[in-house]
């Protein structure tokens, strides 16, 4: 294992505990394995294509702490390089001739951090609430993702470290809530809380025990939910134990848009397919139909999609669903971006004569379908999911 950062790598470590090299990264222990569990699907070579790690940038004390041991060992071979932050790494954040790498940076650099504000804003749509989640970035490259954006587009996976304060935060602003007072389209019950904002949950459980812990954490919250939703199939997510408490949103696309989107995802066959074992072992199910992309002939393949939900999904599954449909949202310097790694993603992504951009929060140019195209796409998916999947509740649609 090389310790020591290259020349001219920011951060030396000297305000940890230990410096890296000092680190023991020998076998963690696992959690959630029982006797004769046997082997998890993240020691799998399926996982390993998906996450080969070379490179792990990391704060020290991040790199230090329990987690973080549990993390660096996964991944004995991998170089630690030493940061000062993890929003600000140089070879990563705000380097153009990163679009030449964009697959390889996702699946061969880690980053660990630190989460250092912890904050919970109200949502509405999906959730009530947004929680601090347990990672930022993903290893799958989605090319409408707009997470990318938020360090400067080469995005790989950061793993924060900290959990425990994430969990106790959550702890008490559930507390001070207290019993949700009456029904909304987030749930009937329960405070939900999106845990998966800017990752993908059932990708970061292949590199820690981060979202196993807050599995665990909100399957004792008798009055709020954890909600999360995702494009990968994690088997090991099975082996928890969410008592109803956890809601995993599968993202659903028509199986043509996703072989051109949706790069390094499970297949949307497979996504369909987990629903029932998710169901069956304590998880509560819904789907994303998102993003609804419109080109030529969408009509007819997200008929076909719904027609094969309702083929495959079993009585018990259809009988707790419900949906959130979501038309595309694209960026401006996404779209540059994609040209350089992805060029045939923006034959569907960007139509300027169906789009309008609209400024976003932090300054720069969403592309939106416009008002007339968006209400008329919103009530044929509508029309679409009563005709071939009358059971699938539609929570909201925009």
């Amino acid at each position: 294992m090389r310790a020591q950062p290259p020349a001219g790598r920011p951060g030396d470590g000297a305000d940890a505990l230990f410096g890296l090299e000092d680190i023991d990264t020998g076998r963690a222990p696992r959690a959630h394995e029982g006797a004769g569990a046997g082997p998890m699907f993240r020691d799998s070579p399926d996982a390993r294509r998906m996450l080969s790690v070379r490179t792990v940038f990391a704060e020290p004390a991040a790199a230090a702490s329990p987690r973080g041991r549990q993390v660096l060992a996964r991944y004995p071979d991998a170089e630690i390089v030493p940061v000062d932050s993890h929003w600000r790494i140089p070879d990563l954040h705000g380097n153009e001739g990163n679009v030449d790498r964009w697959v390889r940076i996702k699946t061969e650099t880690l980053v660990l951090g630190e989460k250092k504000t912890l904050t919970t804003r109200p949502n509405g749509r999906s959730a009530d609430w947004i929680a601090p989640g347990p990672a930022n970035g993903c290893a799958m490259a989605c090319a409408y993702c707009y997470v990318p954006r938020r360090k400067g587009y080469a995005n790989p996976i950061t793993v924060f470290t900290n959990i425990e304060r994430t969990i106790a935060h959550l702890s008490r602003h559930i507390a001070r809530l207290g019993p949700k007072p009456e029904p909304n389209q987030c749930d009937p019950a329960a405070w939900v809380y999106d845990i998966g904002e800017n990752s993908d949950c059932s990708v970061d459980a292949l590199i820690s025990d981060n979202v196993a812990d807050l599995v665990d954490a909100f399957a004792k919250w008798p009055t709020a939910k954890a909600s999360f939703a995702t494009k990968f199939v994690n088997p090991d997510l099975l082996l928890l134990r969410p008592r109803g408490r956890t809601r995993v949103r599968f993202s659903l696309m028509p199986q043509s848009d996703s072989r051109l989107l949706d790069i390094r995802t499970s297949p949307v066959a497979s996504r369909i397919a987990a629903a029932a074992d998710f169901l069956d072992a304590g998880y509560e199910v819904h789907f994303n139909l998102s993003p609804v992309v419109l080109r030529p002939g969408w009509e007819r393949d997200w008929s076909l999609l719904l027609r094969q939900m309702d083929d495959v999904l079993p009585a018990r599954v259809k009988q707790q669903a419900a949906a959130e449909v979501i038309m595309l949202t694209h960026n401006q310097d996404l779209h540059a971006l994609n040209l350089g790694w992805h060029p045939r993603a923006e034959d569907v992504l960007w139509r300027p004569e169906l789009q309008q951009p609209k400024r976003s929060e932090n300054g720069s140019w969403n592309v939106r379908y416009r008002h007339d195209v968006k209400a008329g796409a919103v009530a044929t998916m509508r029309e679409l999911v009563a005709a071939h999947a009358p059971w699938l509740r539609i929570r909201y649609a925009f």
